[in-house]
Order: structure tokens, then C-alpha cells, then sequence
């Protein structure tokens, strides 16, 4: 340990502190400057003082003192130097192993590389990234955004590179969030070098992102990936000339066939090592006009050297008059801002007058232009059509009348496949659940601890693995529709009908997959890249009725509906659709209204995907849904299990109820923690027919809708025919914890139909036993009806906030638990309010 080494910035040294220099990280003037004064790789640094503000600092390197601002010094990395002190006096062999020692310490930081993964989506820039990782990432969330960035480390050459595989863009302005994310990850984490992967099939739209790189004056490497399309084309590509022309090296890459990563990698160490003959910066002539503006700007953002040191001032002046505000606000703090400011509008209006368009128009026009003139020299389209055979497919599966049809068979078939093929591996997942628990049941004496395995441990995560294959199936179609380009095509079919309810056409697949599961719906909203659009998808997408909610309307509909039980199914699910659309409405005029997203999304063309990518896709997002919410159902249904199980009965009443297992089941249910909570919202709840057992049951679904049907058997007592057996499982005479008393209830084998037969009956003779409608029937068609709506609408599963929380964040998974549980109430109440009025109750 006395070695180890971190690497830290120079501004976070203490007063005789040293470090061993590893990298020189801003840009311009102050990398010159600081460079020619000794600040370069391998040479240590000491702290000597601070100044009376503690700004600057002075320090010592190469036998001289320096003062450096902290500004300054936060953009020069160094790796402790902890093996040294050299106040003393020591043989000078061991000075000669200090240095060696502080050598190695440079050695290990030193060979680090950060690179960034920068570009448009479609390009195959993950399938670099994984390929180039061996696929093992870590998802990083960083703070203030919802977009997530994967990391990974490669080895190369004798350094370790450090992967950022940022999200798709083709821009790096602040029109999304991905865009604006993507452009702070390189100002602020100033990765080394920059891997801008494109599209050798789309050259010219995927180079617009490369030349606002080149005014960023960034060390970037070009993948040129899918290049085999290029050259099956017919086309014709001097990709070296290119480079040369725009001072960046060009590597031809196939990420699918894993062809030419190595090469790339070896040229990002070179330019890491600026022994890349290629590399050069060049500015891109944007016009005698626009220049002079640019020119007249930046003379302005050089009067402060801290913006300088850390950003391209050319870079900034261009944004600057592209109208781009987060530039404006970084330069806030510049004591000249007001000039900058009146200097910007001046120019702005200026160019905008004499080109009679805006800005930020003319300076894209004379980027393409740019981009133009260079493939002139150095590209030679094919002969072959690219699009034709995405036409023809095209022509069939976006046609005006068989395109919809088509789409909706292939849902049909998506989740047909998932529900039917997945129960096979579910029952071996449920059976192997189930043996566990026994087995467990048997190996231990009775007691709380037993409980809390079998009924919380076993239990909670069980009820999460048993969907893992539904989830890995879906996941294996839409990595296949992603894939092979069919996922545009279906927004395209559905964006007119979306749009009308406020939502992008992409949000048409996360909301169908709600109907299976709201978890990995909630995730799948990551293929929209506008964040208002997936916030708003993720907020109506618990009115999606997910297959955990099916049992309790079987249940309901089978006491209480014995005609028409298909229709009154169906109205459910309509009424979740109904919901979902005016919901969408009113939070677009509330809270969004603001904020639209043109329907602008590029159709890629048909590609038919690698089995490698897809089960990586399908076991990546399998994995992360185990991960995630397997903690948080666990956790949840310990606390279920807990506030059910405690307080115990006292000796004397568990020797009084020791003969009837029932009486000791409905004590526990009335007298625990969350029979007490049940009675506290009971008034609550009253309006709208509820009795406390019913809040109980609902309460206890909060972690799991399955859990409702569980609840209820148990507080209503659907044993008066089961055998001793059953009460056996018992925690001693007291009765057990919620949840074990309706094992038998909850299962769909063997004597099961029996026991769900008796669970039917028990709700259809239950009676109020005190009150105002004492003798009266507890359940009802509309009080059931009413409890079906109600658990539709109401509070999302634990998992289900967790994945809004993850994706959106604590504001809006709080807003969501929130707002469906009192519009839940809201409508359950109209139900029950208006139909007694209307039916007699």
C-alpha cells in the first residue's frame, strides 16, 4: 500500500505535497505557455505555498518556483509521489530509488488513455465499444442528467484505455440533452482523445459532427466503420487523403466482424503519443464574413485566460454566433461579458442581414459546403443503389393500408412468443423457487427467522427471477427490430395518432410493452431522445395493465361477473388506455407545453443483425433488470413481510387461538402493523366502498400486484375446508405472516382450483359484522368493479418507481407515485358514487 498511487489534479496538492506529472490537459495559449515552462509529462512538482486568499499557488519544478492560479493548476494532472522526501538526507542510492519509484508511479498514470466514443446513432459506435471492451462495462450515472454514458477499460500496447461510449448524436449542439451531455463530457472530463466512429454508407451527413470536433481542437481518430458496405457499393474512397486534408487519421473498421480494431486503437495511441504524422489542426474557412465575426469575438474571449485555458476560444466564438445559450451562460463570469454579449448580437445581426438567413443556418450551410468540397477531392460514389432494397421492403412494410396490419401481427407474434414460449423456463423458475422455500421450511425449526427466508428472502426475489425469461425474450425482439431497422419504421407508422396525444411515435413500443411488464417499458423508453418524451411516456405507462395485475381481475371477475367476463375484461384495459391518452393530454398542457419535439428521425436502412450483438443486447438488459430491481422487490417485500408479521400474539392469546388456525390467520392480518395501517385509511377509503381488509390488500400490492390475490385469501379466510396441513406451515399456534397463509391460494397446480373456488366464495359471503351497513354484502359487482379500476390506476409496483427513479429521477417517481394514486381514487370513487345512485349499489 505504501505505493499506491491515485491520480489527482495539481490544484488538490497540499503545501509540500509533490506529484509526478502525467498529463497537461486545456487548450491555446496556456498548454503553449505552461509547457515551455517545464510542465510536461514525468517531471515533479512541489507545493511551496498559497498565496493570503489561497489563490494563487506557488510551486516548485525543475529546480525553479512558479505561481500558477488554481484554475490553472486544475487542468495539470499528477500522480502522488508518496515515496518521497527530500528535506532528508538519505544515501544516494536511495535517491536513484526514489526516482526510480517515482518513475513507476508516472509509468502506471502516465499510460492511461481517456477516449471518448463520439457518434451519430446508426454508425455501430457500441458495437465498437463492446467489441473493443470485451463487453465489460459498468454503467456510469452522472449527476444532473438522465442519459447514461457505459465505461469500460481495453489494453493496448501497454496502456489502459479508458472507454466512454457516449450517446448517439448527430450534433453536438444543445437541441437534446443527449447532445448537450455529450458536448459537457468533452469540455469538462477533456478526454485525450476522441474516437469519432462513421458511417462509411453516409459519409457526408456523419462528417457534419466531425467538423464541429475540428473546431473544438480535440486529438481525434476516425473510425470509418462499416466499411465493407462502402466498398460493396462500387464506391471508390481515398480515406488517407482525407485525413490528411483535415488533419485527422482515418481507420476503416467492420465493428460487426470485429475487422480493424486493433488498428485503430494503435493510432489512438499514437496520436496520445503525438507521433501520429497525420495529425495536425487546421480551422475550417467558413467565409470571409463569418471569420472576421469569429475573429472579432475571439479577440474578446482572450481577455480571460481562465476560459481560454480550459476551452478553443474559436470554438466558443462560433457557437457564440450560432446563438448557442449554454455558451453564453459559461461566459457569465468573464468580466467583459457585457461586450461579449453586445458584440455577439452586433455580429449576429450583421451576417443575418447580409446573408439574409440565420446564423446558425449559414454557418451549417458552410460546414456541408466544407464537407462537400473534400469528398469532391477524395470520394467516388458507387454505382449501386444503396436504398433500393430498403425501398422494396419499404414498399410493403410502411405501405399506406397493409403497413398497420403488418406491425400489429408482429406485436401480435412479439408477445405471443414472449408469454407462451417464457412460461416453459418460468415454471422451472417457479418450481425451483417453490422447492427452495420448502426446503428451507424443513431444514429449520419454526420461528421469525424461517419467516423472513422463506416468506421474505425466497419469496421477494423469486417473484423477480420468475420473469427474467419474458424479459430476456422481449428484449431479444426489440434488440432484432433495433437492429435491423424495423424500430423507426413502427414510430413512422405511429407518430400521427401518437402525436395527437402529445407523444413522439417511438413511445408507441414502450407503452405496448407495458401490457407485458411496466419494468423493462419504463427502460425501453431510452430509444427516445427527447426527454420530455420519455418523461411523459414513463408517466402514463402504469395505466398499462401489466400481467401482474391479471390474477386479481380473474379473481373479481370470476365472484362477481359470471356473465360477460371477457367484456368486463377488455373494459379494464380500455379504461388504462382511455386514462393514459387524456392523462397524456393534460400533462402536455400542464407541464410540457413547452416543450415539442418535431418528428425528425432518420429510417436506416435494413440490416440483417449479428446473433452475438443481439444476445448481448438481450443478457445486458436481463442483467441490469436483475440488478436493479431484484434489490428493490427484495427489499420491499421484507418490509411487506415485517409489518405483517409483528407484533406477535401473547402466550395467552396464541393458547386461545391454538385450535383454529383461521382465527389465528385473521388475528395476525387485523392486528399487525399493516392491519393497523389498513384501519388508519380506512375513512379514506370508505367513499369508495373499500372496508380496511381491502386497503390492507391494497397496501400490500404496492410492492407487487401479485400480492393483492395473496393478501386477500388471507384476510378473508378461504379455509374453512382446508386440511391441517396447511395451518402446519404456521409460525407456532399464532399464525404466520401474510403472505405464507395464501401460499396455497396463489398457486395454479394440483388441488389449486379448489382453494381459488373457496377464495371466490369466501368474498361473495363476506358481511360487514358492525356499522351503518352491517349485515350488508362487503363486496359487490360495483365494489369489485370499482377495486379492479383502482388497482389499474393506482401507485405503480416498487419496481416499477424504482425504473422511473432510475431513468427520470426522484422528482418524477415521487410525482408518479402521487398523481396515479389520486386519480386512482378519483375515478374508483366515480364508480362507486355514481353507480350507487344509479344500480342501488
Amino acid at each position: 500500500m505504501e505505493n499506491e498511487n491515485t491520480c489527482r489534479r495539481l490544484s488538490e496538492l497540499s503545501t509540500a505535497e509533490s506529484g509526478v506529472i502525467t498529463k497537461v490537459l486545456g487548450h491555446g495559449s496556456f498548454r503553449k505557455r505552461i509547457t515551455e515552462m517545464g510542465f510536461i509529462r514525468g517531471k515533479r512538482v512541489t507545493v511551496i505555498k498559497n498565496a493570503p486568499f489561497l489563490d494563487p499557488v506557488e510551486y516548485e519544478i525543475m529546480g525553479y518556483h512558479i505561481a500558477l492560479r488554481r484554475s490553472e493548476a486544475e487542468l495539470i494532472e499528477v500522480t502522488e509521489d508518496r515515496g518521497t522526501d527530500e528535506t532528508a538526507a538519505r544515501p544516494p542510492v536511495q535517491v536513484i530509488r526514489e526516482d526510480e519509484t517515482a518513475n513507476r508511479f508516472r509509468h502506471e498514470a502516465g499510460r492511461t488513455i481517456n477516449v471518448a466514443l463520439v457518434g451519430n446513432p446508426n454508425c455501430g459506435k457500441t458495437s465498437l465499444f463492446n467489441l473493443a471492451s470485451g463487453s465489460h462495462e459498468r454503467v456510469g450515472n452522472y449527476s444532473g442528467v438522465t442519459v447514461e454514458a457505459k465505461e469500460a477499460t481495453a489494453h493496448r500496447g501497454g496502456y489502459t484505455l479508458r472507454l466512454a461510449d457516449l450517446p448517439g448524436t448527430y450534433s453536438i449542439t444543445e437541441y437534446t440533452p443527449e447532445e448537450l451531455y455529450v458536448r459537457r463530457h468533452i469540455l469538462e472530463q477533456m478526454p485525450d482523445v476522441v474516437v469519432n466512429v462513421v458511417d462509411a454508407s453516409n459519409l457526408e451527413r456523419n462528417l457534419f459532427l466531425t467538423t464541429q470536433l475540428i473546431d473544438m481542437n480535440l486529438k481525434v481518430v476516425i473510425a470509418l466503420n462499416m466499411y465493407d458496405e462502402l466498398t460493396a457499393s462500387g464506391a471508390k474512397f481515398d480515406y488517407e487523403a482525407l485525413g490528411r486534408m483535415i488533419g485527422i487519421p482515418i481507420v476503416p473498421t467492420v465493428a460487426s466482424k470485429g475487422e480493424g480494431i486493433d488498428g485503430l486503437f494503435d493510432r489512438v495511441i499514437a496520436v496520445f503519443e503525438d507521433n501520429e504524422p497525420t495529425v495536425r489542426h487546421i480551422h475550417i474557412n467558413y467565409g470571409e464574413d463569418i471569420e472576421r465575426s469569429i475573429s472579432t469575438l475571439q479577440n474578446l474571449i482572450w481577455q480571460d485566460c481562465d476560459i481560454v485555458a480550459h476551452y478553443s476560444s474559436r470554438y466558443l466564438a462560433i457557437k457564440l454566433l450560432e446563438g448557442d445559450r449554454d455558451t453564453l451562460r459559461l461566459l457569465e463570469g468573464t468580466a467583459n461579458f457585457g461586450k461579449i454579449e453586445e458584440t455577439v448580437a452586433h455580429e449576429t445581426a450583421r451576417l443575418e442581414k447580409f446573408y439574409n438567413d440565420r446564423a446558425e443556418t449559414v454557418i451549417a450551410n458552410a460546414r456541408y459546403g466544407f464537407i462537400a468540397g473534400a469528398l469532391s477531392e477524395t470520394f467516388t460514389p458507387g454505382t449501386a443503389d444503396k436504398n433500393r432494397k430498403a425501398a422494396r421492403i419499404d414498399r410493403i412494410m410502411t405501405h399506406k393500408i397493409w403497413g398497420f396490419p403488418i406491425f400489429l401481427l408482429l406485436m401480435w407474434a412479439m408477445f405471443q412468443i414472449t408469454f407462451s414460449l417464457g412460461e416453459i423456463p418460468m415454471g422451472w423458475i417457479e418450481n425451483g423457487v417453490e422447492w427452495l422455500g420448502e426446503w428451507v421450511s424443513e431444514a429449520m425449526p419454526d420461528g421469525s427467522l424461517r419467516d423472513l427466508l422463506v416468506d421474505g428472502v425466497i419469496s421477494g426475489v423469486g417473484g423477480v427471477i420468475v420473469f427474467l425469461p419474458q424479459i430476456l425474450i422481449l428484449f431479444f425482439f426489440i434488440s432484432l427490430m433495433e437492429d435491423t431497422g424495423y424500430m423507426a419504421r413502427t414510430a413512422f407508422l405511429m407518430d400521427r395518432f401518437m402525436h395527437r396525444i402529445g407523444l413522439h411515435g417511438k413511445s408507441f413500443i414502450p407503452l405496448l410493452m407495458g401490457f407485458g411488464c411496466n419494468v423493462p417499458a419504463i427502460m425501453a423508453t431510452r430509444t427516445l431522445e427527447s426527454r420530455k418524451d420519455r418523461i411523459l411516456t414513463m408517466l402514463i405507462m402504469p395505466f398499462m395493465s401489466c400481467s401482474a395485475r391479471l390474477p386479481v381481475y380473474v379473481l373479481l371477475i370470476s365472484a362477481f361477473f359470471p356473465d360477460g367476463q371477457g367484456l368486463v375484461l377488455m373494459s379494464v384495459y380500455v379504461i388504462g388506455i382511455l386514462v393514459a391518452v387524456l392523462s397524456s393530454l393534460a400533462l402536455k398542457r400542464i407541464l410540457f407545453h413547452k416543450e415539442e419535439a418535431p418528428f425528425v428521425m432518420e429510417l436506416p436502412p435494413y440490416r440483417i443483425p449479428t446473433g452475438r450483438s443481439v444476445v448481448r443486447h438481450m443478457w445486458s438488459k436481463g442483467s441490469q433488470y436483475l440488478r436493479k430491481m431484484g434489490t428493490v422487490i427484495l427489499v420491499a417485500s421484507i418490509l411487506i413481510w415485517a409489518l405483517g408479521h409483528y407484533p406477535r400474539p401473547s402466550e395467552a392469546q396464541q393458547a386461545a387461538m391454538a385450535s383454529s388456525p383461521e382465527a389465528a390467520a385473521e388475528w395476525q392480518a387485523e392486528n399487525s402493523y399493516i392491519g393497523r395501517l389498513g384501519h388508519a385509511i380506512e375513512p379514506a377509503i370508505r367513499p369508495l366502498g373499500f372496508d380496511w381488509k381491502i386497503g390492507v390488500s391494497l397496501l400490500s400490492g404496492l410492492a407487487a400486484k401479485e400480492i393483492v390475490v395473496s393478501t386477500m385469501a388471507v384476510l378473508n379466510n378461504p379455509v374453512a375446508e382446508v386440511s391441517a396441513d396447511s395451518a402446519a406451515t404456521a409460525d407456532g399456534p399464532g399464525g404466520a405472516a401474510l403472505t405464507k397463509e395464501a401460499a396455497a391460494s396463489d398457486d395454479t397446480g394440483g388441488d389449486d382450483e379448489e382453494v381459488d373456488g373457496m377464495l371466490v366464495r369466501s368474498l361473495q359471503s363476506q358481511r360487514y359484522a358492525s356499522g351503518p351497513k352491517a349485515g350488508e354484502p362487503v363486496y359487490t359487482p360495483l365494489v369489485a368493479y370499482g377495486m379492479m379500476i383502482f388497482i389499474l390506476l393506482y401507485f405503480p409496483c416498487i419496481a416499477a418507481i424504482a425504473a422511473i427513479r432510475k431513468e427520470a429521477g426522484w422528482k418524477w417517481a415521487v410525482f408518479t407515485m402521487f398523481y396515479t394514486t389520486g386519480l386512482a381514487w378519483v375515478v374508483s370513487c366515480a364508480i362507486y358514487q355514481i353507480g350507487s345512485r344509479v344500480f342501488g349499489g
